[in-house]
């Protein structure tokens, strides 16, 4: 594409959408590069009640879709199309897609994260025939049946009790004694009369014929093995950076998220990141969009540093 874009964000979730909305805000060009549709894992949960602003809970997806409205008010253009690889080393970066390659003065890397799969045997077999890594989306599939709820964080509690809502009866599955969400969700878990925990529990198995019909756990402190007989197991044992990071020069950490100062910049100058898949503390809606803003806000000073107003992009 001809276009050198001031401001281009690879990726589409709340870090990425408010880092739009700023760019557009700043009277720079700026276009966001989403591989599947605007609002990243935000999409995905049924009901968010610590987001400011909103004294009602506000579902995940509502709440995407206001961000987007907000950055196209600004002017900001959305493509969807998967980035294959980053050339981010010139003056002028390159995000290559399917669509092609986009050119622009800053580039800011907003891919989020994935979920972490258990790697255990009948896992890769049976996704889409049981085993689930998104309870808002498949939760209405295993209305009145058993179903098993794999992790110890605010996701997994929060996707479990989610499940009471279609299911008979949820196993929660943790590799220790207690939880490690938020007080106020470990409360509604423990009290609620349809989860049932299962401490010092890891899946060693996920076994079923032509979908999922139990699992085969290990106590972690005896080696005890036992079966659960479950229709669906929904995993949520932590997540992974996303996006093609690799080959691009960026500097990672030891778990592959890329590593920035107060600023959002990378080691690459130009170069930013947000939201989940930088090397963070606390991963919530309201630390990403503070990333996106302070990233938008980094851009425009770099691009003003950096370019002339009748300096020649190319």
């Amino acid at each position: 594409m001809d276009t050198v874009y001031d401001v281009l964000i690879v990726g589409g979730g709340p870090a990425g959408l408010t880092a739009g909305l700023y760019a557009g805000r700043a009277m720079l060009q700026a276009a966001i590069v989403e591989a599947r549709g605007p609002g990243g894992q935000v999409v995905l949960t049924h009901e968010i009640e610590n987001y400011p602003g909103f004294s009602e809970p506000i579902s995940g997806a509502l709440l995407a879709a206001n961000m987007v409205d907000q950055a196209n008010r600004f002017g900001v253009d959305m493509y969807y199309s998967p980035v294959e690889s980053l050339n981010l080393q010139g003056k002028i970066k390159e995000v290559v897609t399917e669509q092609g390659k986009f050119r622009a003065k800053t580039v800011i890397i907003a891919t989020g994260v994935n979920p972490k799969m258990l790697g255990v045997p009948g896992e890769k077999e049976f996704i889409g025939r049981g085993v689930s890594y998104c309870a808002t989306c498949d939760g209405a599939f295993f209305r009145d049946r058993d179903v098993a709820v794999v992790g110890g964080g605010d996701t997994a509690v929060k996707e479990a009790l989610f499940l009471t809502r279609f299911a008979r009866r949820v196993w929660l599955i943790h590799r220790r004694d207690s939880l490690r969400a938020e007080q106020i969700q470990q409360k509604r878990l423990l009290e609620n009369t349809k989860i049932t925990p299962l401490w010092n529990k890891v899946v060693a198995e996920i076994r079923g014929d032509t979908r999922v019909t139990g699992l085969r756990l290990q106590d972690v402190q005896s080696g005890e093995e036992s079966h659960l007989a479950v229709q669906g197991v929904f995993v949520f044992v932590g997540r992974q950076p996303g996006g093609p990071l690799a080959g691009s020069g960026i500097a990672l950490d030891e778990e592959g998220y890329i590593i920035t100062d107060e600023d959002m910049s990378t080691n690459i100058p130009g170069v930013y990141a947000v939201g989940d898949v930088r090397r963070k503390r606390w991963r919530q809606i309201v630390t990403a969009v503070n990333d996106g803003c302070i990233a938008a806000l980094s851009a425009a000073e770099y691009i003003e540093e950096n370019f002339g107003k009748d300096e020649d992009d190319d």
